[in-house]
């Protein structure tokens, strides 16, 4: 009877630990927006970067017709820089820090310096 008590708590326990370790995982970010110029009509077009600061990979988004772009399936556990590109010209750089809680962030990227 005992052997089985000790089973079933070993069991319980796992389920538990297990439980406990998948809550913990955050769910993947989404950064979207879009590229406007100085006089905020958008960019179709554009080119918009976002490196990865732990890897310095480098994503690449062609903004739509409206000049809207989107990332997804972002970890939230790096943080991030975008910026957009177009004709010679380009936006700030923004930083995503992994100390920014919401999952979908949303960065209008301005155009309108070489």
């Amino acid at each position: 009877m005992k052997r089985q008590f000790y089973a079933l708590l070993i069991v319980v326990i796992a389920l538990v630990a297990f439980s406990a370790s998948a809550q913990k995982e955050s769910p993947l970010r989404t950064v979207r927006g879009q590229v406007v110029d100085r006089d905020e009509k958008p960019l179709p077009t554009a080119i918009v970067y976002l490196e990865n600061m732990k890897t310095q990979k480098v994503s690449t988004h062609i903004a739509d017709d409206g000049g809207s772009y989107r990332f997804s399936g972002l970890d939230p556990n790096v943080d991030y820089e975008i910026h957009a590109e177009h004709q010679g010209m380009s936006s700030a750089k923004r930083s995503i820090s992994t100390l920014e809680s919401r999952n979908e962030i949303i960065i209008q990227l301005k155009v309108d310096k070489k």
